[in-house]
């Protein structure tokens, strides 16, 4: 017995080496802030605090909350029956005073604007997670081929999550890929992915960047981070203004409602358009992701002259029917008078013909 005892103690230090070792290595993991970076990011950022990033006020990932609109859902189930519609996506060139914005499914999304090609948290990946046999697979094929895509001026990305920051979508977009702005921890990930230093701009809250006359700025959100269980709020978290000459744009990134719409409204002025998050919620995680009808207003918090709610329409990752999110958002806004589009898959909308983007979709999946 004590012979036995010992084999399995040393089989489960083995095997705790093992997970250890595969965890390190492991590029889709991606690495964690050292020493050096976190003192740089305490000096840069007022909500790094001991080591990690902290939302400010109260703030829970998990919680309980009552959700006041719970009784507006959909019946349909947490995945369509059938494939969502797409377009398969073929490259307009857009001219200098046109903004085209093309939307993936999820929180993946090209913003064309001034003659830059903007990619937001490009997952073009069938399944967001670090491995192939664990978690949701898509609903539909990806509506984009990388090859296809046009020569990217940057990628942005919102936070350091699966289904946001992918190591192969990143690693394929590369070579086509100018720079990458990150919030602040990120570009370590970035780093073990392959991807050269002098490409990467890592960003605290307020902080901007140009390519040409196109302004980029980081901004909050009110979000966590973590890639495996020992890297939780590692990374800081963010949402993006993207400003040209003429239009001012907003990436919400994942979030929860607060007063941080407002505070970027008062900074940066009205939003022309403003991608927000609206899906993956649920009672448990309010404080995270923001039920449909927050989100609407939230448009109205950074006066957003036309809207989209995202998060939705790829993937499973909670508990609310698939077309809630995109049912809600859209009830809310007509009740609120707020201008809104609902693009398919795949579908470059030009912002000066937005009328023409409010089919309903989703009305006839199940």
């Amino acid at each position: 017995m004590k012979k036995l005892l010992k084999r399995l103690f040393y089989l489960l230090c083995i095997l705790i080496v093992v997970v250890i070792l595969f965890i390190k290595f492991y590029a889709p993991f991606g690495a964690s802030p050292n020493k050096t970076d976190k003192k740089d990011y305490a000096l840069r950022s007022e909500i790094f605090k001991s080591g990690l990033f902290e939302n400010t006020g109260d703030f829970s990932v998990m919680g309980e909350w009552e959700d006041p609109y719970k009784d507006r859902s959909t019946n349909k189930g947490t995945k369509p029956e059938q494939e969502l519609p797409y377009k398969e996506y073929t490259y307009q060139e857009a001219n200098k005073d046109d903004v085209l914005i093309t939307w993936f499914g999820h929180s993946s999304v090209l913003i064309q604007i001034q003659g830059k090609n903007i990619l937001v948290d490009p997952i073009f990946e069938d399944i967001a997670s670090p491995v192939s046999f664990v978690g949701s697979n898509r609903f539909s094929p990806v509506p984009v081929k990388i090859e296809n895509l046009p020569k990217i001026d940057a990628i942005l990305l919102t936070h350091d999550h699966y289904d946001h920051e992918s190591y192969w979508s990143l690693r394929a977009l590369e070579k086509k890929t100018e720079q990458y702005i990150v919030p602040l921890g990120i570009e370590k990930d970035l780093e073990k992915f392959g991807i050269p230093t002098n490409k990467i701009q890592n960003k605290a809250w307020w902080e901007e960047t140009k390519i040409d006359d196109l302004l980029i700025a980081c901004t909050p959100s009110r979000h966590y981070s973590g890639r495996i269980l020992l890297d939780k709020n590692d990374t800081l978290w963010s949402s993006w203004i993207i400003k040209s000459e003429n239009y001012t744009i907003f990436d919400s990134g994942d979030t929860g409602y607060g007063d941080h719409f407002k505070t970027i409204y008062e900074k940066y002025g009205p939003i022309d358009f403003a991608l927000l998050d609206g899906a993956q919620y649920d009672e448990k995680w309010h404080d995270v992701h923001m039920f449909p009808e927050e989100a609407v207003e939230a448009a109205f918090d950074v006066h957003a002259k036309l809207s989209m709610v995202q998060h939705y329409g790829a993937f499973t990752l909670s508990n609310h029917s698939w077309d809630d999110p995109v049912e809600r958002f859209t009830r809310q806004a007509k009740e609120k008078n707020l201008e809104y589009i609902t693009p398919i898959l795949g579908e470059s909308v030009n912002l000066k013909e937005y009328a023409s983007y409010k089919n309903e979709w989703w009305k006839d999946i199940q």
